[in-house]
């Protein structure tokens, strides 16, 4: 059945993305370029930079508002909070400074990355707990809290440079379908894809709230929502759709969800860092 939903929801996109969904034929940069494609002509009054402010890209209507609450952001303390995490000693006299090297001039572009050693997709959540184990320091929790404030400060640091995620060989081909299947499978009660809502029907509005367009959604993270009323990681987002769709969602930098990640960043190639955000 898993399988089945895969294949139906991969047919029906083809038309979008024009390219073949069997393994050895998925094109990056077909879908790539399909992607932008297909929201220059839903919204064309978008400018291709602006999809950085995800659903406030194409509402005007809640603009204003958004660019009000970025006056004085609620996530403000957060950097704060990141920064000093982020240069505070571990045991042994190391920090997480030493394990980012060029922090200052912004890594968060860099991120998420095939390792070609380990063959696995490395996140930048996933990144500052390798760091803090392999200095004798207990795993974050991957949601919320201490992660998601330094993760704010490197996206802080970073805002303004641009994605370019790459996909180059087998195995980091293997990870980008995957995220692809995953981006594209319908799943839940609500039988529903990440493309149903966020390529098809971007735009439209379910009860109150607008659908955004998938292009852009990885730039701004991590997010203080004010429905959560803190700031909180694009895999702890991710669990909330699976939720919402009524799906039993994947732990946090599981494999799914850091596949998902590749994929859908790879679709924000060219676009800047403006992270961290503030959203309803």
């Amino acid at each position: 059945m898993k399988t089945m939903r895969i294949l139906t929801a991969a047919a029906v996109v083809g038309a979008l993305l024009s390219a073949p969904v069997m393994a050895g034929n998925v094109d990056p940069a077909a879908d790539l370029k399909a992607v932008r494609d297909y929201f220059a002509k839903k919204f064309p009054e978008t400018p291709f930079n602006d999809y950085i402010n995800g659903v406030y890209s194409i509402d005007p209507a809640s603009r204003a508002q958004w660019e009000a609450i970025e006056e004085f952001p609620p996530y403000e303390p957060n950097i704060d909070k990141g920064d000093e995490l982020f240069h505070t000693a571990f045991a042994n006299g190391k920090s997480l400074a030493d394990c980012f090297p060029g922090y200052e001039n912004g890594v968060r572009q860099n991120y998420p990355f095939f390792d070609k050693a380990t063959k696995q997709v490395i996140t930048l959540e996933l990144a500052i707990n390798q760091c803090r184990e392999a200095n004798g320091e207990k795993p974050l929790g991957y949601k919320k809290g201490a992660i998601a404030d330094i993760s704010a400060y490197l996206a802080f640091k970073s805002r303004g440079k641009k994605f370019d995620v790459k996909v180059e060989g087998a195995d980091a081909l293997a990870w980008y379908k995957r995220g692809r299947d995953h981006f594209l499978a319908k799943r839940g009660q609500l039988n529903l894809a990440c493309a149903d809502c966020h390529v098809y029907n971007a735009g439209n509005y379910v009860r109150a709230d607008l659908l955004s367009p998938a292009l852009g959604h990885v730039t701004h993270f991590p997010v203080y929502r004010s429905k959560w009323g803190e700031l909180g990681t694009l895999h702890r987002r991710y669990g909330g759709c699976n939720k919402q769709v009524r799906a039993k969602p994947f732990k946090a930098q599981s494999e799914e969800y850091r596949a998902l990640e590749f994929f859908h960043t790879y679709l924000s190639n060219g676009l800047e860092v403006n992270g961290p955000g503030a959203r309803k």
